[in-house]
């Protein structure tokens, strides 16, 4: 059967219909599916029944997969295999975490707008969240259209911003929560790693914003100043006109493409509803500073010559 496309918006966020996504695809299909990807950025797959493998087969369509952060964390035991990330409020016997939970409060900096691992070296090219089971009321994901908003902007903050590059960790997110359970192996295994602040996307050709709350720094300017353009492009990436809120249904498969979008968490009532959700990963080749060819080494900017 050949999948149907029901855009949200001309350009942004797609339902995908007469699909089967825990069967094989054929060549037409897979064609399809990515072509809208490269176009609508976000696709919402409803009804379909997932296992893990299922799940994992659909997501490497897309690429390699990255292993999930839970495989630094040593506090809990984790519910899912290692190239599934749990965002779910359960615990490893499925019980819903409690109020003080280390995963429950690491978690609260999914409510911040982000972009998913950019705080690797080679970051997330997309990401696919099933959703198991749903709250009766809250739980939804809004995404944020990085493409849109750069072609919003004015000539001068472009040419100020275009060559700029970040710092990516994922201890600055959540530093802004408050947040500073990280041993010694995680901190080891999660340094700051830079990205461009401007990436032309390779599936569209279009210029876009790559902004998280996991930036820390802006290369070549005072904390202060950086920090204060950070939350200035935020800001101005997630108006209204740019966001697309999905509500989730139970079955739900959504991809995203983290190359041009940001997204985040909203709320409901964690500590009276479970909320099961998986997200399978797919990481990008290569870090977006050597895409632009700047030079890196050891993982880090080289700073050039005057």
């Amino acid at each position: 059967m050949t999948p149907s496309i029901w855009p949200v918006t001309p350009d942004f966020a797609a339902e995908v219909g007469d699909i089967d996504i825990s069967a094989p695809l054929s060549d037409e299909q897979l064609e399809i599916v990515q072509d809208a990807f490269n176009t609508y950025s976000v696709l919402v797959f409803p009804g379909q029944k997932l296992t893990q493998q299922q799940h994992v087969d659909f997501a490497t369509l897309f690429g390699p997969l990255e292993q999930s952060i839970g495989r630094h964390r040593k506090d809990a035991k984790q519910r899912l295999r290692t190239d599934l990330a749990d965002v779910s409020n359960l615990t490893a016997d499925n019980r819903i975490q409690g109020a003080n939970n280390n995963q429950r409060l690491f978690s609260i900096g999914n409510k911040l707008w982000h972009t998913d691992s950019s705080f690797k070296f080679a970051p997330a090219r997309a990401s696919l969240l099933y959703a198991r089971s749903i709250p009766p009321t809250g739980g939804h994901t809004q995404f944020a259209d990085m493409r849109a908003a750069w072609d919003a902007l004015d000539d001068g903050t472009k040419s100020e911003i275009e060559d700029l590059v970040a710092e990516h960790c994922i201890r600055y997110s959540r530093a802004r929560i408050g947040y500073d359970s990280f041993d010694e192996n995680e901190v080891a295994n999660m340094p700051a790693v830079p990205q461009k602040l401007v990436w032309t996307h390779v599936g569209s050709g279009r210029k876009g914003l790559y902004l998280a709350s996991h930036m820390g720094k802006i290369h070549g300017m005072d904390d202060a100043a950086g920090n204060a353009l950070i939350d200035r492009l935020i800001e101005h990436a997630t108006q209204r006109q740019f966001v697309y809120t999905h509500r989730w249904r139970e079955n739900d498969l959504v991809i995203w493409d983290n190359r041009c979008t940001m997204h985040r968490g909203t709320d409901f009532d964690d500590m009276r509803f479970p909320r099961d959700v998986q997200r399978a990963t797919v990481t990008d080749e290569i870090n977006s500073c050597e895409r632009a060819g700047l030079p890196v080494k050891d993982r880090e900017l080289v700073a050039r010559s005057s």
